[in-house]
């Protein structure tokens, strides 16, 4: 999700080694920013996506749209920003640490390794996926469980509680962790495809259509990046090719990290456990790609946020 600096055709980009100062703080801050604004604009469709990954005995009979309707008439408008909390105090660190750890992975593997070209983009968006992920994971599990609460039978209070309650019934620090082999696995080809499809045709973009696809960056105009629209359709596209490789992936870690909170949970204790009773009872398009079609409508808008915000707090913050 990374965007690449780019000079403009027929100029040489200007060192400016005073803007490098304290550079990683404020690429972290960029990457935070971006992550809270993506997130918080597809919140309603996350929680929706959570209630019909795992079969929320309330929804499990009803499409997205259907879904999307009923849950305001039996939780409050509210009810579709359930979980939204715990995800902005997992997102701004796990947006922040990915685009950090994209940035180093790939001097890493270009300056230490000699690997470039388009595989390097590859193999450091897995890297710095699977980073993000096992830094912020405990996070992710409070905030799955909070989402998954229906009004009226609440187990869990809030943030703190939730943390309280997993750690002292659940097995202590392990129960923060159930499901983070499925995640890890499935975030590589995930943060891998985006990072690599995004950069790949941004770079193709700029290289052979600079004066249609590109624009001056506002903080140094030596450095060309994507004009707005363009970077919305490539962060869509770069979106739906990940979703699709690594979703059935996704519907496994939900149902793990859920845990007690299922009624079938001792049948998803494991990652080929999971995939295995989900496929069987309830086959692949209404199991493993259930809720497939919402995460499409998904990544557009929060790929083209997360790119827009990013590209605009790189240029605010001097990252170009």
């Amino acid at each position: 999700m990374v965007t690449e600096a780019v000079p403009a055709a027929g100029r040489a980009p200007i060192a400016n080694t005073g803007q490098r100062d304290y550079y990683w703080i404020r690429s972290f801050l960029a990457g935070g920013v971006a992550g809270c604004c993506a997130k918080s604009s597809i919140a309603p469709l996350d929680r929706v996506k959570i209630l019909l990954q795992a079969q929320n005995p309330h929804y499990k009979h009803l499409g997205v749209l259907a879904t999307l309707r009923a849950v305001p008439e039996k939780e409050g408008f509210l009810g579709l920003y359930k979980g939204n909390g715990a995800m902005m105090v997992r997102i701004f660190p796990y947006g922040a640490i990915q685009f950090m750890a994209f940035d180093n992975y790939k001097k890493l593997l270009s300056k230490r390794l000699g690997i470039s070209g388009h595989i390097h983009r590859l193999m450091a968006g897995s890297m710095a996926g699977m980073t993000a992920v096992i830094c912020t994971y405990p996070l992710d599990v409070v905030r799955a469980r909070l989402a998954f609460q229906v009004k009226g039978e609440h187990r869990y209070t809030g943030i703190f509680n939730t943390f309280q309650t997993i750690y002292r019934k659940e097995g202590g620090v392990s129960g923060f962790y159930r499901g983070l082999t499925p995640t890890i696995i499935g975030m590589a080809p995930y943060a891998g495809f985006s990072f690599f499809t995004f950069g790949t045709l941004k770079s193709l973009g700029l290289t052979h259509a600079p004066e249609l696809l590109g624009k001056p960056s506002s903080d140094n105009p030596d450095v060309l990046v994507l004009k707005t629209h363009v970077s919305l359709l490539c962060g869509g596209v770069a979106g739906a090719i990940a979703q699709t490789v690594s979703y059935p992936l996704d519907v496994a870690r939900r149902r793990m990290q859920l845990g007690v909170v299922l009624p079938d949970a001792q049948n998803c204790r494991t990652l080929t456990e999971t995939l295995s009773y989900v496929y069987r009872n309830y086959g692949m398009k209404r199991g493993l790609y259930r809720g497939l079609s919402l995460n499409y409508i998904r990544c557009v808008p929060s790929q083209a946020v997360a790119f827009t915000t990013y590209e605009f707090m790189r240029q605010i913050l001097h990252l170009n």
